[in-house]
Order: C-alpha cells, then sequence, then structure tokens
C-alpha cells in the first residue's frame, strides 16, 4: 500500500537558501532539502486500485501556474513545539488549488482533512526541545523571507514511513497550465 500525498515542489535555488536556515536549535532532525515540498493534501496509506483513482481524478485539475512566496518561520505544537517551519503566503490561487484537491479526494471516499489547511514547508521535526528553544531559534532567524517562485505542476508524491521526512517520491506529475479558452460565438 503507498502512503500517498499531494503537493508542490520546492525549487532546488530556494531548496539551498533554506537549507541555510539548518542548525541552532537542540533537538531538531533537520529535513534534507531535497525533500522539501509544500503539501496540499494528506491522502495517507491506500490500496493501489484507489491510488489510480486518485492520479485519474488529479489528472482532471486545470488551473494555471501560480506563484508562491515563502514569508516567516515558525513553529507547530504550541508549548510543545513539534516543527519549524517556513510559512508560504497563502495566495487565492493557492487556496483554490489546495481546495480543488480536498474536494477531489472526498469525491474518490476519503474522509475530509480534520484540520484548517495552513500552508508551509516543513524545515525541522522536533524532539525534546523547548518552546524557549524554538523562541530563541525563530527570533534569530523568523523574519526569513523567499523571493517568490513560479510553480509549473504539482506533484503526487509517495513517502514510505520513517522518522523523520522523506525519502519522497514522485509518482505522477500534473501540468499547471492557462486552460484554453473557446470563443463562443
Amino acid at each position: 500500500m503507498p502512503r500517498l500525498f499531494t503537493g508542490l515542489e520546492i525549487p532546488s535555488d530556494v531548496a539551498q537558501v533554506l537549507s541555510l536556515l539548518r542548525g541552532g536549535l537542540p533537538g531538531a532532525r533537520w529535513i534534507d532539502p531535497d525533500n522539501y515540498h509544500l503539501t496540499l493534501r494528506f491522502i495517507g496509506d491506500i490500496e493501489h486500485g484507489l491510488a489510480n483513482e486518485v492520479a485519474s481524478m488529479l489528472s482532471r485539475v486545470e488551473r494555471a501556474p501560480l506563484e508562491i512566496r515563502l514569508e516567516g518561520l515558525s513553529s507547530f505544537g504550541g508549548r510543545k513545539p513539534r516543527a519549524v517551519v517556513a510559512s508560504v503566503a497563502p495566495t487565492p490561487a493557492l487556496l483554490d488549488l489546495q481546495a480543488e484537491h480536498e474536494r477531489l479526494m472526498q469525491r474518490v471516499g476519503l474522509a475530509p482533512e480534520g484540520r484548517k489547511y495552513t500552508p508551509h514547508v516543513t524545515l525541522a521535526r522536533l524532539r525534546e526541545t523547548s518552546s524557549q528553544q524554538v523562541a530563541d531559534y525563530l527570533s534569530a532567524r523568523g523574519s526569513f523571507r523567499s523571493m517568490p517562485f513560479r510553480v509549473e505542476r504539482f506533484v503526487l508524491f509517495s513517502s514510505r514511513a520513517s522518522t523523520g521526512g522523506g525519502p519522497y517520491v514522485v509518482e505522477e506529475a500534473f501540468p499547471l497550465m492557462t486552460p484554453l479558452r473557446v470563443a463562443v460565438r
């Protein structure tokens, strides 16, 4: 059974800049820059037949390319921080793409995602890291901003159950292109 999710890849130049933020945080397990991504919809462990149905549904998405910008660092987990992330500016195009993925996954029979969508790129998973240590790290690096980058495809990723993040494999890629408009006379 593959473990699947949809997402956006992070360009290598942006991943390189993000990788410079690694270090200086006790208890952090830093994600390999090759595995940086922006999740659109976690799908989970599913049978191969359903995986084929998911891929077929995703091939119907017709969206224009979009622009993404990473804006600041934050953490998830509150008083027991579990991850440090690069926040993503939630543009209407990104939120619409994610909402379409959510609708399509429900259409193939998956349960709705229980959490509100918060676009981000996970940089580190935390274990035994205090909220003060995370606050100190974020105060030193939290104002990070990337240059905007263009996204021209989304992908169906697979992962194997592991501790930490990755490795992730692109199972299928789906281009984002401006839909053709047919003039009606």
